[in-house]
C-alpha cells in the first residue's frame, strides 16, 4: 500500500486543501460578523434609551405570530417603551411578517412600507418568516433598520443598540438548522381570547411549505412552564384558551412529553371556562385525545384538521402522512362520541400534480364528510420548495373554480350544522366588538351567536338557547332565559 505521508502530490493536495478551508473559515467568520451578531449583554444596555419612548406593532399572518408580538410587545414595555396611541407617531415599530404565500409576502413588503410612511423617523424593525426566508431582500427596503429572522426575534430587545437609523438593514439572522430556542408567549385577541404558544417549528417538510425553513425544526416547551402560563391568564380574567403553534401534535420533542399529556395538565388549570385546540395533523391527533376531550372539562367538542387534498396521489405528492382512510375515520371517531363537535377542515385547490379527475376524488370525498366548515386556500408557489419539480401545472382560472367549488360545500356544511343546534342550550362567551346594535360570541363547540349589544355580557360566558339563524349576521339568534 501507498505510504501516502511521503507521497509529494499528496502532499500537495493536502496543502491546498488546508488553504481552501482556512479561506472558507475565514468567510463564515466574516458572515457570521455579519449576520449572526450577538446581542448586547443585558447589564450593558443603558436602561436610558427607552425612556419615554413608544411602539407600534403590526403582525400578518397565523395567530403563532401574533402571540409572538405579544411576548414582543410585553419585553419592551418592561424596559420601558409604551405602546403608540392611534395616530402617534412611533419610536420603534416592529413588523412581524408572514411568508406562507407569494401573497404573504406581498402584504408584508406592503405592511412594511406603511409602517416606515406611518412612522417616518422610528426605528424599524422587521421579523417573522419573510425576515428569516428573505433577510436581504428586507433588508433592502428603504427604511428599514434592523432585520431578525426566528432565533432572535424573541430577544429583540438585545439588539436595538441605540436606536439610530442605519443607512442600510442590519440583518441578524441563524441558519434553520441552528434554530433552537422557545420562548414561550400568550397573547389576547380583540374578541377575549387568549393564544398560547406551546410548539414551535416543524419537521415534516411538506412538498410544497417553507415553514419548516422560516421556523426550524419543532421543539416546545415544558408543560410546567405553560400551565404556569395559563394560570396568569386566570389572573388576568381570561376565560378562553387557544393552544397554538406550528405543530402542535408533535409536542414533547423537546421535553419528552406528549401533547395529550400536555391538554390533561391544563384541564386541571381552574379559573379557565375553556380551551381550544387549533389545528393537530391527523396522523397526529390520537383516538386517546378524541377520547380525553370528549370526557374533558374544559376542552372544548372542537377540531380543526388540515385535509389539503381529498386525493391520495395527491396527499403523496404534496408529501403528506397519512391518507384518507385515516383522515375518515378521524372524523367519524370525533362525531361518533361527540355528535354535536364542530370539525374546520383546511383544504389547499391547485398544488402542482392535481389534475381535473384527482381534483374531481377530493371535491366527493370532503362533500362525503360530516364536517362543519372548510378553509380553502389557492396552492401558491414557494422558492425551495420540492413541489416546483412537479411538472402538471393548474391554471389560475381553474384553481379560481375550484376554491368557488369547495367554498359552496362549505357554506352548506356550515349552515347545516348551525341548523342542528337550533334548539340547543349552550354557553357563550360574548366579545366586545359591537356589530351594529348587536354582539357577536361562541359556543363551546364553535356555534356563532349574537344578541343585542349588552356591555355588561362582555367576556362572560351565558347560557342561552339557539335560535334562528340570521342570515345578515351570519349567526344564530341566542335566545336568554325568561
Amino acid at each position: 500500500m501507498q505510504k501516502y505521508d511521503d507521497n509529494l502530490d499528496y502532499q500537495r493536495k493536502r496543502s491546498n486543501k488546508s488553504c481552501f478551508l482556512l479561506y472558507f473559515c475565514i468567510f463564515e467568520i466574516r458572515n457570521s460578523q455579519r449576520r449572526n451578531s450577538s446581542p448586547v449583554d443585558k447589564d450593558m444596555i443603558d436602561p436610558t434609551i427607552f425612556e419615554n419612548k413608544t411602539a407600534a406593532y403590526y403582525t400578518l399572518g397565523c395567530k403563532l405570530n401574533f402571540a409572538e408580538t405579544s411576548a414582543i410587545g410585553r419585553q419592551l414595555m418592561n424596559a420601558g417603551v409604551m405602546r403608540a396611541r392611534k395616530g402617534q407617531k412611533a419610536d420603534i415599530c416592529v413588523i412581524n411578517t408572514c411568508s406562507v404565500t407569494e401573497l404573504a409576502d406581498k402584504k408584508g413588503r406592503q405592511a412594511i412600507r406603511r409602517m416606515i410612511h406611518q412612522h417616518p423617523d422610528a426605528f424599524i424593525v422587521v421579523t417573522g418568516c419573510y425576515a428569516q426566508l428573505k433577510p436581504e431582500d428586507v433588508a433592502g427596503i428603504e427604511g428599514v433598520d434592523l432585520v431578525l429572522g426566528a432565533e432572535q426575534k424573541l430577544d429583540v430587545l438585545q439588539y436595538l443598540d441605540d436606536l439610530k437609523k442605519n443607512e442600510k438593514g442590519k440583518v441578524i439572522t441563524t441558519k434553520t438548522n441552528r434554530i433552537r430556542s422557545f420562548v414561550p408567549s400568550v397573547s389576547a385577541d380583540d374578541r377575549t381570547r387568549y393564544f398560547l404558544k406551546v410548539q414551535d417549528g416543524c419537521d415534516y417538510f411538506c412538498s410544497f411549505c417553507t415553514i419548516p425553513h422560516a421556523r426550524g425544526r419543532s421543539r416546545n416547551g415544558s408543560i410546567a412552564d405553560l400551565v404556569k402560563q395559563a394560570e396568569d391568564v386566570v389572573r388576568q380574567g381570561g376565560e378562553e384558551i387557544v393552544l397554538t403553534g406550528v405543530n402542535i401534535g408533535d409536542f414533547g420533542r423537546t421535553t419528552g412529553e406528549t401533547f395529550l399529556d400536555l391538554v390533561c395538565a391544563l384541564d386541571k388549570v381552574e379559573g379557565i371556562e375553556r380551551f381550544r385546540i387549533s389545528s393537530v395533523e391527523p396522523n397526529l391527533l390520537t383516538d386517546e385525545i378524541i377520547d380525553f376531550v370528549s370526557r374533558s372539562r374544559r376542552f372544548a367538542p372542537h377540531f380543526h384538521i388540515p385535509l389539503q387534498a381529498g386525493s391520495d396521489e395527491v396527499l403523496q405528492l404534496m408529501k403528506r402522512r397519512y391518507d384518507t382512510a385515516l383522515f375518515r375515520h378521524k372524523i367519524e371517531k370525533i362525531k361518533s362520541i361527540l355528535p354535536d363537535a364542530f370539525i374546520g377542515v383546511d383544504v389547499i385547490v391547485g398544488v402542482r400534480g392535481e389534475t381535473d379527475d384527482y381534483f374531481a376524488q377530493s371535491r366527493q370525498f370532503i362533500d362525503s364528510l360530516d364536517i362543519s366548515q372548510l378553509h380553502v386556500f389557492a396552492y401558491s408557489e414557494r422558492p425551495g420548495t420540492k413541489a416546483l419539480s412537479i411538472e402538471y401545472i393548474v391554471d389560475p382560472k381553474v384553481k379560481h373554480a375550484r376554491s368557488k367549488a369547495l367554498l359552496d360545500i362549505s357554506d352548506n356544511k356550515l349552515i347545516a350544522f348551525y341548523e342542528s343546534q337550533k334548539g340547543t342550550r349552550r354557553k357563550v362567551l360574548f366579545e366586545h366588538t359591537k356589530h351594529g346594535n348587536h354582539m357577536h360570541g361562541f359556543t363551546e363547540n364553535y356555534v356563532k351567536m349574537y344578541a343585542p349589544y349588552d356591555a355588561s355580557l362582555v367576556n362572560r360566558v351565558v347560557e342561552v338557547e339557539v335560535g334562528e339563524y340570521n342570515e345578515d349576521e351570519m349567526a344564530m339568534k341566542a335566545v336568554f332565559p325568561s
